[in-house]
């Protein structure tokens, strides 16, 4: 059994790896009726929008990768929000974060799918193109990367996750000085035992929305 244990055995990175391509392979298949409601609500909600969203963010070893989800704000986001002088002054108060109910760039469609974390659905297609894994940390858009500081390699040693243990043990309800520690726990006791228990507490947190943003 120790070859599944740390990732420094190759059991453990291709038993990963399986997991990652079976999973995000039979995810796909058996969503490919939910993907295809959600893509025609979308479009109902605003005709004028793209599906998708697609952003720029830092994998493993620095390796750069479009994310992919479905779309939840208006094409035109931040205008919309800088129209408004107080909720931006609060959004920058608050850390670039302002309550989705009162958050102007989500559409209807949008809000609900983030509640429900059903607009992360499409990045089991990262996961399929090996670009993410199922289990690991929160892939960043360059600029959080300064958070790690000094442990940024560390950070960036294994492959971003859909889920983590940032994710079951609170998401958004988590500063991000926590959120750092938390991401930097796991990739030091990354383990099979320990990606199959955050997938197994993933799915509580979901249904519970814990921390859904």
């Amino acid at each position: 059994m120790g070859v599944l244990l740390g990732d420094d055995k190759l059991g453990y990175l291709y038993i990963k790896r399986g997991m990652d391509i079976l999973i995000s392979l039979i995810g796909l298949l058996m969503l490919s009726p939910v993907i295809l409601l959600i893509s025609m609500l979308i479009k109902f909600d605003d005709p004028k929008t793209t599906i998708f969203f697609k952003q720029l963010r830092v994998g493993k070893n620095g390796n750069s990768f479009f994310i992919y989800k479905f779309r939840t704000m208006h094409q035109n986001a931040e205008n919309i929000l800088m129209e408004n002088n107080n909720l931006y002054k609060k959004y920058l108060k608050n850390n670039y974060k302002l309550e989705q109910n009162e958050d102007p760039r989500i559409t209807k469609i949008g809000l609900w799918l983030r509640k429900t974390s059903m607009d992360e659905i499409p990045q089991l297609i990262n996961v399929l193109k090996g670009e993410m894994s199922l289990v690991g940390p929160r892939p960043v858009v360059p600029e959080e990367l300064e958070e790690y500081k000094s442990k940024k390699n560390e950070f960036l040693s294994v492959k971003p996750g859909m889920t983590g243990y940032w994710q079951i043990c609170g998401r958004s309800n988590v500063g991000y000085p926590e959120r750092v520690d938390l991401e930097l726990y796991y990739v030091k006791r990354k383990s099979l035992m320990f990606d199959l228990l955050i997938i197994f507490k993933t799915i509580p947190s979901v249904l519970k929305k814990d921390g859904a943003f």
